[in-house]
């Protein structure tokens, strides 16, 4: 397994929470375990504790990926490494899945969790993961979403770096709104050159032949 993987951990744990909707799903310990997926040893030793410890590491990570959208590339990589010093990893080489029919190991790195608590845990593999996503793709590979009001965070894997939107709901949304935009756009214009219209044929005052001229009275 590629550590470039455990870069889901970190879109994982910052889309758990939605500013410009004001939606936190963060706020237990059933939620932190949730992120953690299949991991049964790092589910077992969750607490309360790791709720708080986790959301102060997401504002971190999204702080990461809005530097890194908004183009600021050095930013991005030392909020980043920041996160790597404080929450270091221990590398190691697994071999637990068989590449042929002798059941030669598939030798490959894996981080292991020697952390002192869950949420520590989780914020080393997921910073880990989202360094090597970083470096063997590009900053610019860390994008958060243009579809407005959502603000989520997206790791773009595309080909030609062309993504824009966290998923294709948010993609379809918001060609619909620019669909609808320009159509509001153009009926404003087709009304304008209408009322240009109407006026340019409206008389814009008296003629001479109806103009009635007056003279002074003249006092005798």
């Amino acid at each position: 397994m590629e550590l470039a993987y455990y870069s889901d951990l970190a879109v994982r744990l910052v889309n758990s929470e939605e500013p410009s909707r004001g939606t936190d799903t963060l706020t237990s310990v059933e939620a932190v375990r949730a992120l953690f997926g299949e991991s049964q040893q790092s589910t077992r030793r969750t607490t309360d504790a790791d709720v708080t410890r986790l959301r102060s590491v997401r504002a971190r990570l999204r702080a990461v990926f809005e530097a890194a959208a908004g183009g600021d590339e050095v930013l991005a990589v030392d909020l980043l490494n920041a996160l790597l010093i404080e929450f270091p990893v221990s590398p190691q080489i697994s071999g637990h899945e068989t590449r042929d029919e002798d059941g030669r190991p598939n030798w490959h790195m894996h981080i292991a969790d020697y952390a002192a608590n869950a949420g520590a845990g989780y914020a080393a593999t997921a910073s880990m993961g989202l360094a090597f996503h970083l470096t063997e793709l590009g900053a610019d590979r860390l994008g958060i979403c243009e579809a407005s009001p959502c603000r989520n965070a997206y790791l773009d894997t595309s080909t030609n770096r062309s993504r824009r939107y966290c998923s294709d709901r948010c993609a379809t949304r918001a060609n619909v709104a620019a669909y609808r935009a320009r159509k509001r756009l153009d009926a404003e214009r087709t009304a304008g050159l209408e009322r240009s219209r109407r006026q340019d044929r409206e008389p814009t005052g008296r003629t001479a032949d109806t103009a009635q001229e007056t003279s002074p009275a003249i006092d005798r």
